[in-house]
């Protein structure tokens, strides 16, 4: 199967690559050169980690030939499958996916890697949206198991099916969500988040007992706050903004200290600081 994945970030070069491990020909994109650059010598490292562990036993070298990396979205124009996987604002996956509908076969699968914007508005940008899919990975995507396939109004069983087993060749163990905001995952974990950003700002506890709570407490592998840095602050808040404006209920509205953070670039692991600094 040849598989076009748009945007090479940390979840797009992921993504690539665990299509490649699995055999299929990738076509990494990227508007940024610099992008492309950077994704393949993190895919080539991520590789060699997964290697040394006894993870994987094909040749390295053999993986990367199969990831080709081109700034031209028309070079994936005979390609079996798109993932797209920039970031998460609809007037830009909007733009992105009426380009892919453009180029892309009639029976090409169109699939979006949103953790939150639903399925439905999305598949309106698309030609033909009965060939429109969600398909949410989990960040790092080579390691985390889990894949969230999301079905709109329009997505036929069928195509349902054929994503399942897609998934499950890649190793990745699917389950099956109907579309509504956040789906299952972004549903639950965020308002765990937001409470633990007010446990903080209340000064109930610092942020190092509130995360140790959840590590020891509910023997989650990770506290809320430091999740939160994982996944990066901007991305948590544009998911929290997005529930907030569709339920409309304050359970989701993103506290203040989560604003402060991101609107002063502290995002987290990806820019040394966070609710912590690394």
């Amino acid at each position: 199967m040849k598989v076009t994945v748009i945007g090479a970030g940390t979840m797009g070069r992921g993504i690539a690559q665990v299509f490649a491990q699995a055999g299929n020909s990738v076509m990494l994109t990227d508007i940024y050169p610099k992008a492309l650059e950077d994704a393949a010598s993190n895919i080539r490292s991520s590789l060699e980690r997964l290697s040394r562990k006894g993870e994987i036993k094909e040749n390295i070298d053999i993986i990367m030939q199969r990831i080709t990396s081109t700034q031209e979205l028309s070079a994936g124009s005979d390609s079996d499958m798109f993932v797209e996987a920039v970031i998460e604002k609809v007037e830009t996956k909007e733009s992105l996916l009426g380009q892919i509908s453009q180029i892309a076969r009639r029976d090409a699968i169109i699939g979006t890697n949103t953790s939150s914007i639903s399925i439905n508005q999305l598949s309106s940008f698309v030609t033909y949206p009965e060939r429109f899919i969600g398909i949410h990975f989990f960040n790092p995507v080579p390691v985390m198991k889990l894949v969230e396939i999301v079905k709109g109004e329009r997505t036929p069983e069928s195509l349902v099916r054929k994503t399942f087993e897609i998934v499950k060749a890649l190793g990745k163990d699917p389950v099956i969500s109907q579309d509504f905001p956040g789906f299952i995952s972004n549903r639950v974990l965020m308002p765990m988040i937001r409470e633990a950003i007010l446990v903080l700002e209340e000064g109930i506890a610092t942020k190092n007992d509130i995360d140790k709570t959840m590590k020891l407490g509910m023997n989650h592998p990770m506290g809320p706050l430091e999740l939160a840095d994982f996944i990066g602050l901007d991305v948590t808040l544009d998911i929290m903004e997005v529930l907030y404006h569709e339920y409309g209920d304050p359970r989701f509205k993103p506290p203040v200290t989560l604003r402060n953070l991101v609107n002063a670039r502290k995002l987290g692991r990806k820019t040394n600081e966070g609710f912590y600094k690394y």
